[in-house]
């Protein structure tokens, strides 16, 4: 019989993506999305701290410290900044983060300078189907081919000077937010805002539950993901498993779905870890979640920044199913609930290797085994035997 799970309260999962959708946090510029996100943790009563530039770092205290584990939701969002101001008026922007241009044709935002907020709308070159005509379609798809026309008296560049705006100046894209009675959401920024409300749904599932976790488990949010950083100095404790949750593309060559968790076996990094990805299937299998495993060809994640900077650390990738990533994005319910389970389930788990709390030192009795030497397949060409090699015949 399955354990019971703490059950996420989805309408409290539902008002916090709504609210963090609410908050401007492209990279570089997130400090009220942390300050809000700090405030969810202080009501739950979940200790937290922050690094210098806002990682937010918290504890669920567990029945025993070693071996811990972290899960990493990121707090920034894809947007852009001001990389020139034309004579005309209008803006030339320059991406935050990884996205195309096309995405941001059309969009309303917000621009931040050192003085208040100015909106605007970004727009192509050719902007005007009856002053161009075809001239329109024939634009390259590019950021130099697109421009910030701003809600303003700005038709020259003393006119930018006079409203304060300056080159490095923030600009943050509408989320345009809809959640529909058929289940679905639809907005920008899903990424990875409805991962963070996932998580922060499972931690509150798991407070109010009274149920203690076996092993301290560190909640983390992190702010510059979408740059490539992300969980890179976020690790102070000795963390021996590590959990991703982001977003699972959902398109053609993928298999992830909107109605369903994906388990990342791979991305731009390379392959995640065995054990601990295996681990998060079986407790997907065991509660009875919908699950699916996927590859991501052009993705990188908080999970490989921490083993990129040097962190010894098992981790896997959780993330909900999204079609358009990085655009204006969709998912479904169904997704962030199953979401919010597994994270759940995880953090109640006990850990993949009890023994990871140390490291195996001059033996390979604790050391993990993917598949035994009996178990292998062999071929026509034959090959010393494991034995003939490493048995008695060492020197």
């Amino acid at each position: 019989m399955n354990r019971t799970l703490p059950e996420p309260d989805l309408e409290y999962l539902q008002r916090v993506l709504l609210e963090m959708l609410a908050i401007p946090s492209p990279t570089g510029f997130t400090d009220t999305i942390v300050r809000y996100v700090a405030e969810r943790l202080d009501e739950l009563g979940i200790p937290f701290e922050l690094t210098r530039r806002g990682t937010l770092r918290a504890t669920l205290k567990g029945q025993q410290s070693s071996p811990d584990r972290a899960v990493a939701a990121h707090l920034d969002t894809i947007g852009a900044s001001v990389r020139a101001i034309k004579d005309n008026g209008r803006l030339v922007l320059a991406p935050v983060g990884c996205w195309s241009s096309r995405f941001a044709e059309g969009s309303r935002v917000s621009l931040f300078t050192d003085n208040g907020v100015i909106r605007g709308s970004v727009l192509p070159l050719m902007a005007s189907g009856h002053a161009f005509n075809t001239g329109v379609d024939e634009l390259p798809i590019s950021w130099d081919h697109i421009e910030l026309r701003l809600d303003a008296y700005c038709t020259t560049r003393a006119d930018c000077d006079s409203l304060g705006v300056n080159i490095g100046d923030f600009v943050a894209f509408d989320p345009l937010p809809e959640f529909t009675e058929s289940g679905h959401i639809s907005a920008r920024h899903l990424d990875d805002k409805a991962g963070v409300a996932a998580l922060l749904a499972a931690l509150k599932a798991i407070v109010d539950s009274g149920v203690q976790p076996l092993i301290d488990c560190h909640p983390l949010f992190t702010i510059t993901e979408e740059t490539g950083s992300g969980a890179a100095a976020a690790l102070p404790w000795d963390v021996s498993e590590f959990v991703g949750i982001d977003i699972a593309p959902v398109a053609p060559g993928q298999h992830s779905s909107e109605h369903a968790v994906s388990v990342a076996m791979q991305d731009s990094g390379g392959p995640y870890d065995y054990h601990l990805s295996r681990h998060l299937l079986h407790l997907a299998s065991e509660h009875e979640l919908p699950v699916r495993r996927d590859m991501f060809r052009y993705y990188f994640s908080d999970a490989h920044s921490a083993v990129a900077a040097g962190h010894d650390i098992r981790c896997a990738l959780l993330a909900f199913g999204c079609d358009a990533t990085h655009g204006y994005e969709r998912t479904h319910i169904d997704s962030l609930a199953a979401l919010s389970r597994l994270l759940g389930a995880y953090i109640l788990s006990p850990p993949v290797f009890a023994s990871d709390a140390q490291p195996a030192q001059g033996s390979l009795d604790r050391f993990s085994h993917q598949i035994e030497h009996d178990a292998q397949m062999e071929s026509d060409t034959r090959v010393p035997s494991v034995e003939s090699l490493m048995g008695d015949n060492r020197n």
